[in-house]
């Protein structure tokens, strides 16, 4: 999507009505939404007026961003930037990640694996071909891009927060490693999404409603609302609040499964008869995975005098999701066989506080943030069982209590709760001054209250963890991952208005602890060196038996950057950039594995931003080499551990850019595109040496120093492609406006276009999940507007597209994804997760 708006044309107003008493009835008809509209409308007789005077220009509007700690024109900042604006996230209908994420060539992500959500707020984000694949959760790698509410971070270890779109005033994405101004959390790249702030200046409100029918599914629907509410000259207040349903379209189709060990039979058929060696669990259903989001934000701005403001932020948003959002192609369309309760409950809030002001004519702002975030989940883990009975008789060891056999599948309950606490001070020089600084010091502490209960019903006691009745593993641990630092830019006019060079850096220190309780009962694994037989005391730990693994590990470092940028004219400008970005590094809680290291990525970038034609056509790009060294790669282990690895070396050349056209007075039309080519620059062995450092050589016959075994030659060679990432991206938006006497309609066409990825770093395990093919696919909509008013009709994903978006196993992919075992599966349970089906809907919206 290009960095500018699929705009209205520049000057062009909105119309509304001041009235109050309609839209407080409204905001309780509405119940949680409590209604919402951008910042700057204008009175109802003066957007008539001024609808009738719509000035005839072609002219392309003025972005603005703050992704340099500054207001600027997004024409004259030397970063690659997309930009989705409030206009244009409306044109899409975008609602939500998944939304938006199609349009920003940039990124990519994934879900899924391990027994992970595949839901709403479990996505791993990836920019510029930064990817390594593999698995995620709650002892994994922290995040290579960083994703921010406003000014404040609201990425956890398991994903980001799926924040709804309303009411947003932009998102920006900024491309290649932000180390010196966002520090460990953008190694490649940061993801910023900017609210519409209070308004003294006037009263606005508006409300929203739409519906929706999801081909093969079922029907949805969104109501949302806003009231911005100024009390006094100096002070405002703004309400936003949002209900949405998202329809299933995924059923969970009845069937069975047979345990070979045992011979005991499954079934989710709701019409299934018990018998000796007959189970009947769970239920077939049609439409499994819907998605239920209700949430409001409210914003309080207060300028005290001329030179300071205070804005304190109360934002909150829970999610409830049943089902799989990943089908299995073995079982049909769309379709799965899954007999355990699936549901996540994902409740979070933020309160946020930012005060700016001035010393001298120095802008100083502080920013402070608590985040909380609860997730509740059940998962059905049958699949493990069944294929580690299917392939090293799992089931064999499974009993009750009087000595019998039992189906042996595995169910989860899990919640994992997430505190987030974070301070920003920083200071900035005038934007007219010849030498410019940004400076400023951040604090971050994550905390991680981690409890997973995986459960066998009828499981006997002495398999059992100790106080956990039919729990065959449990994990009670607790995360603590700490970031300072000290970080500024220093900007200086050699050439007034022409040259400008930058020199940045960011000193750090992190800090990742992991403790606590995860295993098996002593009598289930008594040899383990986890787990119960693993204990390293004798005090039980928040429940669990004892406490049997305590790592810390400390880092500090510096990042720099350098940047160079010539303004060859008013409307045109290059830059060269060379930045870094790094990762931390953390404790493996396996616990005869070394702590992994940090990873760095270096980034040599020239870039361009260019107006043509009197600022009717914008064109931007960059070509960049990015060199990742020792990058961070997450894999199931045995019994479905997460081990982290550093995987040597990769290098990512990559060229992107963005076209906005404003053809004519009635065609808008926008482009973005990316290609990439990402490759590993030396050969993945799988394993590291003495000094903890990854293996290059390990050819056919080589040991493996950590179990000496014999490997058959690297996992992945030098040269193979990275995971996740397509060799190109591309989406281009068609919008036209036509005017209907005093009113307005359009018709909008929007098509994206992702290439084949592959879907594991490793080659066997690429070779069993599949490649992710390449798809295509077509958004439709059409408006009209009256007044304040306006309705509109669209259709995404007209076509009806299958579009890969990824795939997993359940557990470790050589073992649930092995091929020519089960008959009913020749090629494993890989799940695939497609995008959702054609998806009609109208939504109407009005102003006040």
């Amino acid at each position: 999507m290009h960095t500018s708006r699929l705009q209205r044309i520049k000057g062009a107003p909105r119309a509304g009505l001041a009235r109050l008493p309609l839209a407080a009835a409204i905001c309780l008809a509405i119940v949680a939404p409590v209604l919402a509209q951008d910042a700057g409308q204008a009175s109802a007789p003066a957007a008539k007026a001024a609808t009738k005077a719509k000035p005839k220009t072609t002219t392309l509007g003025e972005v603005t961003v703050t992704a340099q700690k500054r207001t600027e024109n997004l024409q004259k900042v030397p970063i690659s930037i997309n930009v989705l604006e409030n206009d244009q996230l409306e044109a899409l209908h975008v609602q939500n990640f998944n939304d938006y994420v199609k349009y920003l060539p940039s990124v990519t992500f994934q879900q899924g694996g391990g027994g992970i959500a595949t839901g709403p707020g479990f996505a791993t984000i990836y920019m510029r071909g930064v990817a390594s694949g593999g698995n995620t959760n709650h002892s994994g790698s922290q995040p290579s891009v960083g994703v921010y509410l406003d000014d404040q971070p609201v990425t956890t270890i398991q994903g980001p927060l799926d924040i709804h779109m309303y009411d947003i005033a932009r998102i920006e994405v900024l491309a290649g490693p932000q180390g010196t101004l966002y520090g460990a959390s953008a190694e490649a790249g940061a993801l910023r999404i900017i609210t519409n702030k209070p308004d003294p200046s006037r009263f606005a409100a508006s409300y929203q409603l739409g519906v929706d029918d999801v081909a093969h599914g079922g029907v949805g629907y969104t109501g949302e609302g806003m009231l911005n509410i100024p009390l006094s000259p100096a002070a405002a207040v703004r309400i936003v609040g949002w209900r949405e349903h998202d329809a299933g379209y995924i059923d969970n189709v009845a069937g069975t499964r047979t345990f070979p060990v045992s011979g005991i039979t499954i079934s989710n058929a709701d019409d299934c008869t018990p018998g000796p060696l007959l189970e009947c669990v769970g239920h077939a259903r049609k439409h499994y995975n819907d998605a239920n989001t209700n949430g409001a934000r409210a914003a309080l701005k207060i300028d005290l005098n001329d030179d300071w403001s205070i804005s304190p932020t109360l934002m909150g948003q829970q999610t409830i999701t049943h089902g799989s959002f990943a089908s299995d192609p073995a079982v049909g369309d769309l379709a799965v066989t899954h007999f355990y309760p699936e549901r996540v409950d994902d409740r979070w809030w933020q309160g946020a506080l930012t005060v700016q002001g001035k010393i001298g004519n120095f802008d100083l702002t502080y920013n402070y943030s608590h985040l909380r975030r609860n997730q509740e989940e059940q998962t059905d883990y049958n699949d493990y069982s069944f294929w580690y009975d299917t392939l090293l008789s799992y089931g064999a060891y499974i009993h009750d209590n009087s000595g019998n056999l039992i189906n042996p599948s595995e169910y989860i309950s899990d919640r994992d709760h997430y505190a987030n606490d974070s301070h920003e001070l920083r200071i900035v020089s005038p934007s007219e001054d010849r030498l410019r600084l940004v400076a400023g010091v951040f604090w971050q502490k994550q905390k991680h209250d981690i409890m997973q209960d995986y459960q066998i019903s009828g499981l006997g006691s002495d398999l059992a963890v100790a106080g956990w009745p039919n729990t065959i593993w449990l994990t009670r641990q607790m995360r603590y991952d700490y970031d300072k630092a000290l970080f500024g830019e220093l900007s200086y006019d050699i050439i007034p208005d022409t040259l400008t060079a930058t020199v940045g850096g960011r000193y750090f220190r992190s800090e990742n602890q992991l403790y606590g309780f995860y295993g098996f009962s002593k009598g289930f694994s008594p040899g383990s060196s986890y787990g119960e037989a693993g204990c390293i005391s004798n005090q039980p730990f928040l429940g669990a038996p004892c406490l049997d693994f305590n790592k810390q590990v400390k880092q500090s470092g510096s990042l720099g950057k350098f940047n160079l940028t010539w303004n060859i004219s008013p409307t045109a400008m290059i830059y060269a950039t060379r930045s870094e970005g790094y990762r931390p590094g953390g404790v493996n809680r396996a616990g005869d594995l070394p702590p992994y290291q940090a990873d760095y990525l270096t980034n040599l970038e020239l870039g361009w931003k260019t107006s043509w034609f009197d600022n009717r056509l914008s064109f931007n790009g960059a070509v960049f080499r990015e060199n990742w060294n020792d990058f961070q790669f997450n894999i199931l282990g045995p019994n479905g551990l997460t081990i982290i690895k550093n995987a040597n070396s990769a290098r990512i050349n990559g060229l992107e850019s963005q076209l906005v056209w404003q053809a004519t007075y009635n065609l808008n039309l926008s482009a973005g595109v990316a290609f990439y080519d990402a490759k590993l620059t030396a050969n993945y062995c799988g394993f590291t040496g003495a000094d903890g450092n990854p293996v290059t050589y390990c050819p056919a016959g080589s040991i493996n120093p950590s179990d000496g075994s014999v490997v058959s030659g690297p996992q992945a060679p030098k040269g193979t492609q990275l995971p996740i990432t397509p060799r190109f991206k591309g989406n281009l938006v068609a919008r036209y406006s036509f005017d209907m006497g005093e009113n307005e309609g359009f018709v909008q066409a929007a098509f994206v276009h992702v290439g084949r990825r592959t879907s594991d770093l490793r080659l066997e395990e690429r070779s069993l999940l599949g490649d992710l093919p390449a798809y295509n696919s077509v958004d439709l909509s059409a408006g009209f507007q009256k007044g304040s008013w306006s309705l509109d009709v669209y259709m995404d994903n007209a076509f009806d597209e299958r579009a890969v978006l990824y795939k997993f196993t359940e557990c470790g992919v050589t073992v649930c994804g092995a091929h020519g075992v089960v008959p009913q599966y020749p090629n494993g349970q890989v799940y695939t997760g497609v995008s959702q089906p054609r998806t009609i809907g109208v939504r109407f919206k009005q102003e006040f």
